[in-house]
């Protein structure tokens, strides 16, 4: 199974940089801590932008939360850097043998199972604010 894209996992890191260190978070200082690539950082930062999430200082440069810790979920995040395509966290092989009895019904079978543990999933992470992280970084 293909994994959740890692941009979820770096805009949590780029949100809590930011709400644990307001006064440095340049788009160098975030890809030095993220240790990846500045075009990345940028590209995420956009969609974190596009989300209400981050105002990004353009010259200068920086970014602050346009939000306080305690607004932001990582289901905002989730949703913000589209992990997902379809909006559908599990996705079905193509093309079973529609003259097999599970080939024909493996979707119809599993897809209200998927369906749940997806809503689980998103709840779970709805539940969890960025300041309930941040405090476990300093």
């Amino acid at each position: 199974m293909k994994q959740i894209s890692t941009r979820f996992s770096i805009a949590v890191h780029i949100l809590s940089l930011i709400a644990v260190s307001p006064n440095e978070c340049t788009g160098d200082f975030i890809a030095g801590s993220v240790n990846t690539n500045p075009v990345i950082i940028r590209r995420i930062m956009g969609m974190l932008k596009k989300m209400g999430l981050v105002e990004i200082r353009p010259g200068v440069g920086g970014a602050s939360l346009l939000k306080a810790p305690e607004e932001i979920t990582l289901l905002d995040v989730y949703r913000a850097v589209n992990v997902i395509e379809d909006n559908q966290l599990f996705r079905f092989h193509a093309d079973p043998n529609e003259r097999c009895p599970v080939g024909a019904n493996i979707e119809s079978v599993l897809q209200s199972e998927l369906n749940e543990a997806q809503f689980a999933m998103e709840h779970r992470l709805a539940q969890t604010t960025l300041s309930q992280l941040t405090p476990r970084f300093k």
